[in-house]
């Protein structure tokens, strides 16, 4: 396998686990430099290259801390199915309504009543250029089992699959 098949092997790993786990917690910089986080969703939706796209109100604080310091991170946990994912990259705050409608669902109504016609809706894109992700047997058993195994020969546990992947 070439490297630019391994790398896409991992981004489309990558954008399975989340569109799976759906629920992030995007943080931010506040102007204090204080990491700030909040869950937001993705609606099941990352981009082909896994970028990420939040609906959001344009006039929210964490579009202010993202126009201050554009760096963020998203992680996504499932704890059930032993599945992580840290990715980081740039955001930035778009109101292109043809993308608006394009990501729209119904769901999003209890957050924008209005739906599209919410006057401050906006979207946020993250720019995903680094990722690492954890994939482990969702099996409490053979999770246990790996860690026994671990125990009695001293080696490493094998618990699953690690990788750090470059987007950009």
């Amino acid at each position: 396998m070439t490297d630019s098949e391994n790398r896409n092997e991992q981004i489309k790993k990558l954008r399975e686990l989340i569109k799976d786990i759906d629920i992030g917690m995007l943080t931010t910089v506040d102007e204090d430099g204080t990491l700030r986080s909040r869950p937001m969703s993705i609606n099941s939706e990352v981009e082909p290259d896994g970028d990420l796209w939040f609906f959001t109100y344009a006039s929210s604080h964490k579009v202010r801390e993202i126009e201050q310091q554009e760096r963020v991170n998203v992680s996504f946990s499932d704890p059930q199915k032993q599945s992580y994912v840290s990715v980081s990259g740039s955001a930035q705050l778009v109101r292109d309504r043809d993308k608006l409608q394009q990501l729209w669902k119904p769901q999003l109504k209890a957050w924008f009543p209005k739906e599209l016609d919410e006057p401050d809706i906006a979207l946020l894109k993250v720019s995903v250029e680094k990722a690492e992700y954890w994939d482990a047997p969702s099996s409490f058993v053979a999770h246990t089992i790996a860690l026994v195994k671990a125990m009695t020969t001293g080696e490493k546990p094998n618990v699953g699959e690690n990788e750090k992947v470059t987007l950009k």
